[in-house]
């Protein structure tokens, strides 16, 4: 019911392609509630970074479309007995296409950095 998908955006539209795409094949199809479009800097099967992405590079009434009265079935649990479909939101969670070269770099500390705070604090973080 929530299927995420990372691309290497090609063109303008590419992402929302790929989302109708996603959720239009059979196994995004059936049942599906929510499919999200990230970069590929982005890992899909990560749900924190899914998230992230969708916090800092989707504007929701830009890039989420609906897809209304989509294939459903019975094994699902918000639609009331005898109907057979719902709605879909496409969540475009990618930089903006027209922006890739001025967009913001993600900012991550050195692998060098992140193991002297992790063995600073060791005691007191998760791994």
């Amino acid at each position: 019911m929530f299927n995420v998908i990372s691309i290497k955006q090609a063109y303008a539209g590419h992402a929302r392609q790929a989302a109708v795409l996603a959720a239009s094949c059979q196994s995004g199809a059936y049942l599906g509630r929510f499919v999200v479009v990230v970069d590929d800097d982005i890992d899909p099967a990560n749900l924190d970074q899914v998230i992230w992405a969708m916090c800092t590079r989707c504007d929701p009434a830009e890039d989420i479309d609906f897809i209304r009265r989509a294939w459903s079935g019975p094994l699902d649990p918000r639609l009331p007995k005898g109907v057979t479909w719902n709605s879909r939101a496409l969540i475009d969670a990618c930089r903006p296409f027209e922006m890739l070269g001025d967009f913001a770099p993600v900012v991550k500390a050195s692998a060098q950095l992140r193991d002297e705070v992790w063995r600073k604090f060791e005691d007191q973080l998760k791994k």
